[in-house]
């Protein structure tokens, strides 16, 4: 269940999270990370674009083709790849979708949501996907 990302940045942290756990260098076809992940084909293609007009993930034309990390694991941050996909709206609106939610006028979870959308942010921001190399390898096995 999705509960603050869209599919499209879940599969897109998914991607690139799996580019980060290839060898460096590494080119993957979308065929390959479509099924590794069990991800639509199309859909993959369109998010990996997207991420390569953010200058997160590279492409390459040809046979040989397909997509690569633009920079280093250690350089990507997961709030990078959020940001490309979904942008910040949802650390700056109101959960419940309040028109004019603040601290002057909050919504019923205003307070509670804040302090989790914070955690969030900051988690988002300190992590680079080269943490998760061995958990990403793991999980993937198990898809």
């Amino acid at each position: 269940m999705t509960v603050i990302f869209s599919k499209k940045c879940e599969y897109g942290l998914q991607a690139v999270l799996y580019m980060a756990a290839k060898e460096p260098g590494c080119v993957c076809p979308s065929d390959e990370i479509a099924e590794k992940l069990q991800i639509p084909k199309e859909f993959v293609s369109k998010i990996l674009q997207s991420l390569t007009e953010s200058g997160i993930v590279d492409s390459k034309k040809g046979k040989s083709g397909g997509f690569l990390l633009a920079k280093t694991p250690s350089k990507i941050r997961l709030i990078d790849i959020v940001t490309a996909i979904d942008g910040l709206d949802l650390f700056n609106s109101c959960v419940l979708g309040f028109p004019n939610c603040s601290p002057d006028q909050p919504c019923p979870v205003h307070d509670k949501w804040g302090e989790l959308r914070t955690k969030a942010y900051n988690m988002l921001t300190d992590e680079t996907i080269d943490k998760f190399k061995e958990k990403t390898l793991s999980k993937i096995s198990k898809i």
